[in-house]
């Protein structure tokens, strides 16, 4: 493999993980949105997902950002009768959205984006080096 197929990989987990801090950037700015019906949903949290794909150019596997899916885990109820969007015995349904969470996975795709840098940082200097060594 050569060095610039190491930086187009890791271009490529560099977009997928950003493209998964971006849901996680929506779910946390929904977290406490509510229905705006007493029979209506609020937002249901979304989580990003990650597809794999063989590119015979580079003779290696690059990865893209695949579609996000809802997660259907349950929501969350909170006593307020005074909302708009209670229902009959005063509750309201808020997101399925755990900010704690949502922070812990930003955390982890940071790092694997901070890492996908690291190795295009070094690849570039690995780069520079080589044209230094040729001029001489």
């Amino acid at each position: 493999m050569d060095l610039n197929a190491s930086m187009v990989i890791a271009a490529s987990g560099m977009r997928a993980q950003s493209n998964r801090m971006r849901v996680i950037a929506e779910n946390i700015a929904n977290a406490n949105s509510t229905a705006s019906s007493p029979n209506g949903d609020p937002y249901r949290r979304k989580v990003a997902t990650v597809k794999s794909e063989f590119d015979r150019d580079l003779n290696a596997t690059l990865v893209e950002a695949g579609k996000p899916i809802e997660d259907q885990s349950e929501f969350r109820s909170q006593y307020d009768p005074g909302n708009p969007g209670a229902d009959k015995q005063g509750y309201v349904k808020l997101p399925n959205v755990n900010p704690l969470i949502e922070v812990m996975d930003m955390r982890e795709a940071q790092r694997s984006y901070e890492a996908d840098l690291n190795v295009m940082e070094a690849t570039k200097s690995m780069l520079a080096r080589t044209v230094d060594l040729l001029k001489r």
